[in-house]
């Protein structure tokens, strides 16, 4: 795949997540029984940052928690024979709390359909919210984000590839082009 476009730095990163941070704070009207739960992969770090730039705001720290969805994906047999499953860490109970959902791209909606799954399985959110880096579109289920950092609309050929520094060494959001 080459590079066809850097649609996000670092800067404009780190808008969006207090961007993102103060929306979830207004909604929620404060931090009363709100955790934020990171997909695994990238939105683990979502999560973390977001929980800081909270913390830098209302000086709370907001539980936070790891979701790994591998098991609940209805594509699991076309992805690898063997899928390594991570641990989910969740460390606190998430019945009657105020769940936001965070992950880097809502692309078909997949993965956060596997995301609900799991999280139901783990309890009875009072209420799950979405906050997503970038929504490209192209939805195959009905989902949407109530927290988005950037809207991209995107053609089928093209890839959405979000960098971030705990993971990829570097803050960016990437347009690629299939070759």
């Amino acid at each position: 795949m080459k590079i066809k476009k850097e649609l996000i730095d670092s800067a404009a990163m780190g808008r969006a997540i207090t961007r993102i941070a103060h929306e979830i704070l207004e909604k929620n009207k404060g931090t009363e029984d709100l955790v934020l739960i990171g997909i695994r992969t990238r939105g683990v770090p979502l999560a973390e940052r977001l929980a800081a730039r909270i913390e830098e705001i209302e000086g709370i720290k907001l539980p936070t928690g790891i979701l790994d969805i591998t098991l609940y994906r209805d594509d699991l047999s076309t992805v690898a024979q063997q899928p390594i499953v991570h641990r989910t860490e969740i460390p606190f109970d998430i019945t009657g709390k105020k769940v936001v959902l965070v992950d880097d791209v809502l692309y078909t909606g997949r993965t956060v359909r596997a995301a609900l799954d799991a999280l139901i399985d783990l309890g009875r959110p009072l209420q799950i919210q979405l906050a997503i880096m970038i929504d490209r579109g192209h939805r195959e289920l009905p989902i949407r984000a109530d927290f988005v950092g950037k809207n991209l609309p995107t053609s089928k050929t093209e890839v959405v590839d979000v960098n971030l520094k705990e993971i990829d060494g570097k803050d960016a959001v990437l347009l690629l082009e299939k070759t």
